[in-house]
Protein backbone atom coordinates (compact mmCIF):
# COMPACT_ATOMS: atom_id res chain seq x y z
CA UNK A 1 0.00 0.00 0.00
CA UNK A 2 1.11 3.23 -0.95
CA UNK A 3 1.20 6.04 1.86
CA UNK A 4 0.82 9.42 1.97
CA UNK A 5 4.42 11.36 3.28
CA UNK A 6 2.41 12.86 6.28
CA UNK A 7 -0.84 12.97 8.11
CA UNK A 8 -3.69 14.64 5.95
CA UNK A 9 -6.82 16.39 6.89
CA UNK A 10 -9.50 18.31 7.42
CA UNK A 11 -10.51 20.06 10.94
CA UNK A 12 -14.33 19.60 10.88
CA UNK A 13 -16.56 20.97 13.79
CA UNK A 14 -18.90 17.51 14.52
CA UNK A 15 -21.97 20.54 15.56
CA UNK A 16 -21.18 22.28 12.30
CA UNK A 17 -21.25 18.98 10.09
CA UNK A 18 -23.87 17.38 11.43
CA UNK A 19 -26.20 20.90 11.80
CA UNK A 20 -25.00 21.76 7.43
CA UNK A 21 -24.04 19.12 6.23
CA UNK A 22 -25.68 19.01 2.28
CA UNK A 23 -27.69 21.71 3.64
CA UNK A 24 -25.59 24.97 3.61
CA UNK A 25 -21.63 25.76 3.18
CA UNK A 26 -19.58 26.01 5.09
CA UNK A 27 -15.83 26.56 5.79
CA UNK A 28 -13.11 24.42 7.07
CA UNK A 29 -9.24 24.17 8.25
CA UNK A 30 -7.49 21.07 6.65
CA UNK A 31 -3.82 19.82 6.69
CA UNK A 32 -3.37 19.04 3.22
CA UNK A 33 -0.81 22.08 1.73
CA UNK A 34 2.19 20.73 2.88
CA UNK A 35 1.56 17.14 1.02
CA UNK A 36 4.72 16.38 -1.85
CA UNK A 37 1.47 15.48 -4.55
CA UNK A 38 0.76 18.43 -4.50
CA UNK A 39 4.01 20.48 -5.28
CA UNK A 40 4.02 21.93 -8.51
CA UNK A 41 6.53 19.94 -10.03
CA UNK A 42 4.52 16.58 -9.52
CA UNK A 43 0.96 17.70 -10.73
CA UNK A 44 3.05 18.37 -13.65
CA UNK A 45 4.21 14.60 -13.87
CA UNK A 46 0.49 13.82 -13.41
CA UNK A 47 -1.01 15.92 -15.82
CA UNK A 48 1.61 14.39 -18.18
CA UNK A 49 0.13 10.38 -17.36
CA UNK A 50 -3.84 11.94 -18.95
CA UNK A 51 -2.01 12.40 -21.96
CA UNK A 52 -4.47 11.30 -24.71
CA UNK A 53 -6.91 10.64 -21.95
CA UNK A 54 -9.83 13.37 -23.45
CA UNK A 55 -12.55 11.99 -21.09
CA UNK A 56 -10.26 12.13 -17.48
CA UNK A 57 -9.81 16.03 -18.21
CA UNK A 58 -11.14 19.58 -19.01
CA UNK A 59 -9.36 22.46 -20.00
CA UNK A 60 -11.01 25.51 -20.93
CA UNK A 61 -10.23 29.87 -20.65
CA UNK A 62 -11.37 31.91 -18.00
CA UNK A 63 -14.45 33.80 -18.46
CA UNK A 64 -15.06 37.67 -18.86
CA UNK A 65 -17.59 37.91 -15.88
CA UNK A 66 -19.01 35.58 -13.55
CA UNK A 67 -22.36 35.66 -15.11
CA UNK A 68 -21.29 34.44 -18.31
CA UNK A 69 -22.97 31.65 -19.80
CA UNK A 70 -20.79 28.36 -19.00
CA UNK A 71 -20.86 26.59 -22.10
CA UNK A 72 -20.43 30.12 -24.06
CA UNK A 73 -16.44 29.75 -22.60
CA UNK A 74 -14.16 28.37 -25.23
CA UNK A 75 -12.57 25.17 -24.50
CA UNK A 76 -8.19 24.88 -24.51
CA UNK A 77 -6.76 23.00 -27.35
CA UNK A 78 -3.80 22.56 -25.29
CA UNK A 79 -3.64 19.93 -22.97
CA UNK A 80 -3.33 19.51 -19.50
CA UNK A 81 0.88 19.04 -19.44
CA UNK A 82 0.54 22.14 -22.08
CA UNK A 83 -1.92 24.63 -20.33
CA UNK A 84 0.60 24.34 -17.21
CA UNK A 85 3.14 25.95 -18.89
CA UNK A 86 1.20 28.60 -19.78
CA UNK A 87 -0.65 29.49 -16.50
CA UNK A 88 1.06 32.73 -16.03
CA UNK A 89 0.57 33.90 -19.66
CA UNK A 90 -2.86 33.22 -20.33
CA UNK A 91 -6.14 32.71 -18.23
CA UNK A 92 -6.74 28.61 -18.01
CA UNK A 93 -8.66 26.36 -16.07
CA UNK A 94 -7.31 22.85 -15.70
CA UNK A 95 -9.50 20.29 -14.16
CA UNK A 96 -7.55 17.09 -13.86
CA UNK A 97 -10.81 14.28 -13.14
CA UNK A 98 -9.61 11.35 -10.68
CA UNK A 99 -6.63 11.72 -9.79
CA UNK A 100 -6.83 9.08 -7.78
CA UNK A 101 -6.91 6.68 -11.27
CA UNK A 102 -3.59 7.91 -11.91
CA UNK A 103 -1.38 8.01 -8.30
CA UNK A 104 -2.31 5.84 -5.84
CA UNK A 105 -1.18 8.69 -3.22
CA UNK A 106 -4.49 10.42 -4.37
CA UNK A 107 -6.39 7.15 -3.79
CA UNK A 108 -4.83 7.05 -0.49
CA UNK A 109 -6.10 10.64 0.00
CA UNK A 110 -9.54 10.57 -1.26
CA UNK A 111 -10.39 7.15 1.22
CA UNK A 112 -8.99 9.19 4.00
CA UNK A 113 -10.52 11.98 3.81
CA UNK A 114 -14.15 10.40 3.15
CA UNK A 115 -13.58 8.05 6.11
CA UNK A 116 -13.31 11.06 7.90
CA UNK A 117 -16.30 12.98 7.01
CA UNK A 118 -18.30 9.68 7.31
CA UNK A 119 -16.99 8.91 10.50
CA UNK A 120 -17.54 12.39 11.76
CA UNK A 121 -21.24 12.22 10.53
CA UNK A 122 -21.80 8.72 12.69
CA UNK A 123 -22.38 7.18 9.03
CA UNK A 124 -24.97 8.54 6.23
CA UNK A 125 -28.04 6.61 7.88
CA UNK A 126 -27.86 3.39 5.79
CA UNK A 127 -27.88 5.92 2.36
CA UNK A 128 -25.60 3.86 0.14
CA UNK A 129 -22.55 5.76 -1.91
CA UNK A 130 -23.02 5.36 -5.84
CA UNK A 131 -20.01 7.83 -6.62
CA UNK A 132 -17.26 8.67 -4.76
CA UNK A 133 -13.95 10.70 -7.08
CA UNK A 134 -11.72 13.52 -6.67
CA UNK A 135 -10.78 16.18 -8.92
CA UNK A 136 -7.52 18.69 -9.10
CA UNK A 137 -8.15 21.98 -10.35
CA UNK A 138 -4.92 24.51 -11.37
CA UNK A 139 -6.02 27.69 -12.22
CA UNK A 140 -4.54 31.03 -14.17
CA UNK A 141 -4.35 33.90 -12.27
CA UNK A 142 -7.23 36.72 -12.20
CA UNK A 143 -9.64 33.89 -13.86
CA UNK A 144 -12.92 33.91 -13.30
CA UNK A 145 -15.09 30.51 -13.31
CA UNK A 146 -18.66 31.33 -14.43
CA UNK A 147 -21.99 30.88 -12.50
CA UNK A 148 -22.99 26.85 -12.85
CA UNK A 149 -24.20 24.23 -9.96
CA UNK A 150 -22.75 20.32 -9.98
CA UNK A 151 -24.94 17.17 -8.60
CA UNK A 152 -22.87 16.21 -6.22
CA UNK A 153 -21.97 16.51 -2.61
CA UNK A 154 -18.48 18.49 -2.23
CA UNK A 155 -15.22 18.79 -0.19
CA UNK A 156 -12.77 21.91 -1.44
CA UNK A 157 -9.86 22.29 -0.49
CA UNK A 158 -7.60 25.32 -1.32
CA UNK A 159 -3.73 23.94 -1.72
CA UNK A 160 -1.64 26.89 -3.19
CA UNK A 161 -2.70 30.57 -4.11
CA UNK A 162 -5.69 32.75 -2.95
CA UNK A 163 -9.21 31.53 -4.41
CA UNK A 164 -12.06 33.93 -3.39
CA UNK A 165 -15.50 31.44 -3.85
CA UNK A 166 -18.92 32.73 -3.84
CA UNK A 167 -21.67 29.81 -3.03
CA UNK A 168 -25.05 30.02 -2.52
CA UNK A 169 -27.93 27.90 -0.31
CA UNK A 170 -28.88 25.32 -2.38
CA UNK A 171 -32.44 26.48 -1.63
CA UNK A 172 -32.03 29.93 -4.04
CA UNK A 173 -32.72 27.24 -7.09
CA UNK A 174 -36.47 26.74 -7.78
CA UNK A 175 -37.68 23.26 -8.98
CA UNK A 176 -38.18 23.30 -12.58
CA UNK A 177 -34.51 24.57 -12.95
CA UNK A 178 -33.58 21.72 -11.34
CA UNK A 179 -36.22 19.48 -13.00
CA UNK A 180 -34.94 20.97 -16.30
CA UNK A 181 -31.62 19.80 -15.24
CA UNK A 182 -32.46 16.57 -14.26
CA UNK A 183 -34.26 15.30 -16.81
CA UNK A 184 -31.12 13.75 -18.85
CA UNK A 185 -29.75 12.23 -15.60
CA UNK A 186 -26.10 13.34 -16.37
CA UNK A 187 -23.41 13.73 -14.03
CA UNK A 188 -22.12 17.05 -15.57
CA UNK A 189 -21.69 20.65 -14.87
CA UNK A 190 -25.46 22.26 -14.61
CA UNK A 191 -25.64 25.80 -16.40
CA UNK A 192 -28.32 28.61 -14.86
CA UNK A 193 -28.43 32.42 -14.49
CA UNK A 194 -27.03 34.10 -11.94
CA UNK A 195 -28.90 37.20 -12.49
CA UNK A 196 -31.90 37.64 -9.92
CA UNK A 197 -30.46 35.65 -7.23
CA UNK A 198 -30.78 36.73 -3.59
CA UNK A 199 -27.78 37.94 -1.87
CA UNK A 200 -28.64 36.90 1.25
CA UNK A 201 -27.95 33.71 0.26
CA UNK A 202 -24.77 33.81 -0.76
CA UNK A 203 -21.35 32.52 1.44
CA UNK A 204 -18.27 34.13 0.31
CA UNK A 205 -15.28 32.23 1.34
CA UNK A 206 -11.82 34.15 0.61
CA UNK A 207 -9.43 30.38 0.53
CA UNK A 208 -5.94 30.36 0.63
CA UNK A 209 -4.12 27.35 1.55
CA UNK A 210 -4.86 25.53 4.38
CA UNK A 211 -8.71 26.82 3.98
CA UNK A 212 -11.49 24.69 2.45
CA UNK A 213 -15.11 24.77 2.20
CA UNK A 214 -18.40 22.11 2.33
CA UNK A 215 -20.26 22.46 -0.96
CA UNK A 216 -24.05 20.84 -0.54
CA UNK A 217 -25.25 18.95 -3.73
CA UNK A 218 -27.02 21.63 -5.88
CA UNK A 219 -25.20 24.62 -4.73
CA UNK A 220 -24.79 26.99 -7.40
CA UNK A 221 -21.29 29.17 -7.36
CA UNK A 222 -18.99 30.94 -9.02
CA UNK A 223 -15.28 31.16 -8.30
CA UNK A 224 -12.35 34.02 -9.34
CA UNK A 225 -8.66 33.65 -8.59
CA UNK A 226 -6.20 36.41 -7.47
CA UNK A 227 -2.83 37.54 -8.34
CA UNK A 228 -1.03 34.06 -8.64
CA UNK A 229 -1.68 31.03 -9.70
CA UNK A 230 -4.46 28.38 -7.73
CA UNK A 231 -4.00 24.78 -7.31
CA UNK A 232 -7.16 22.87 -5.43
CA UNK A 233 -8.18 20.14 -4.47
CA UNK A 234 -12.19 18.60 -4.12
CA UNK A 235 -13.25 15.26 -3.39
CA UNK A 236 -17.05 14.74 -4.37
CA UNK A 237 -19.74 12.29 -3.72
CA UNK A 238 -23.46 11.31 -4.46
CA UNK A 239 -25.91 8.93 -2.82
CA UNK A 240 -28.45 6.58 -3.79
CA UNK A 241 -30.76 9.17 -2.12
CA UNK A 242 -29.46 12.35 -4.07
CA UNK A 243 -29.63 9.93 -7.61
CA UNK A 244 -33.05 9.25 -6.41
CA UNK A 245 -34.49 12.92 -6.06
CA UNK A 246 -32.56 13.40 -9.31
CA UNK A 247 -35.07 10.72 -11.03
CA UNK A 248 -38.06 11.99 -8.76
CA UNK A 249 -37.49 15.63 -10.82
CA UNK A 250 -37.13 13.77 -13.77
CA UNK A 251 -40.24 12.48 -13.76
CA UNK A 252 -41.58 16.40 -12.07
CA UNK A 253 -40.49 17.89 -15.77
CA UNK A 254 -41.90 15.61 -17.83
CA UNK A 255 -45.72 15.87 -15.68
CA UNK A 256 -45.28 20.21 -15.89
CA UNK A 257 -44.50 19.65 -19.70
CA UNK A 258 -48.50 18.41 -19.07
CA UNK A 259 -49.48 21.05 -17.43
CA UNK A 260 -49.62 19.35 -14.16
CA UNK A 261 -48.30 21.41 -10.51
CA UNK A 262 -46.00 18.31 -9.18
CA UNK A 263 -44.70 17.97 -5.54
CA UNK A 264 -41.35 19.01 -5.03
CA UNK A 265 -39.60 15.44 -3.40
CA UNK A 266 -39.81 14.97 0.17
CA UNK A 267 -43.36 15.94 0.04
CA UNK A 268 -44.76 12.95 -0.44
CA UNK A 269 -42.14 9.93 -0.41
CA UNK A 270 -44.26 7.17 -1.48
CA UNK A 271 -45.18 9.29 -4.90
CA UNK A 272 -41.41 9.99 -5.06
CA UNK A 273 -40.56 5.98 -4.85
CA UNK A 274 -42.65 5.36 -7.55
CA UNK A 275 -41.48 8.68 -10.03
CA UNK A 276 -38.12 7.73 -9.18
CA UNK A 277 -38.01 3.77 -9.96
CA UNK A 278 -40.42 4.58 -13.29
CA UNK A 279 -37.40 7.04 -14.63
CA UNK A 280 -35.02 4.27 -13.50
CA UNK A 281 -35.33 2.38 -17.16
CA UNK A 282 -36.24 5.81 -19.00
CA UNK A 283 -33.64 8.13 -18.41
CA UNK A 284 -30.87 5.88 -19.86
CA UNK A 285 -32.26 5.09 -22.78
CA UNK A 286 -33.16 9.38 -23.08
CA UNK A 287 -28.91 9.61 -22.52
CA UNK A 288 -28.86 7.33 -25.36
CA UNK A 289 -30.40 9.16 -27.96
CA UNK A 290 -29.22 12.38 -26.77
CA UNK A 291 -25.86 11.18 -27.56
CA UNK A 292 -26.81 9.83 -30.66
CA UNK A 293 -28.13 13.55 -31.59
CA UNK A 294 -25.62 14.86 -30.59
CA UNK A 295 -22.79 12.98 -32.56
CA UNK A 296 -25.43 13.37 -35.76
CA UNK A 297 -25.21 17.06 -35.30
CA UNK A 298 -20.88 17.28 -34.98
Amino acid sequence: MITLDRPAGLQLYPDTLRSSFNREPFGFEHSLSGLDIFKFEEIYALTEKYIGRSEDYYVACGASKPDTVFFSVPRSSHPPHEAMQLLDTGSYRILLKRPECYDPRFRDLINQLFSQVADSLGGFDGDRIVRLEAGLLITSPATTTPFHFDPEIGFFSQIEGEKIYHVYSPSILGEEELEDFYKLGRVAIAQIDLEGRDPAREHVFTLGPGKGLHQPQNAAHWVETRGSRSISYAFVFETEAGRARGRTRAFNHFLRCLKLNPARPGVNPAFDLIKSEAMRSVLPVRRRLADIVHRNRA
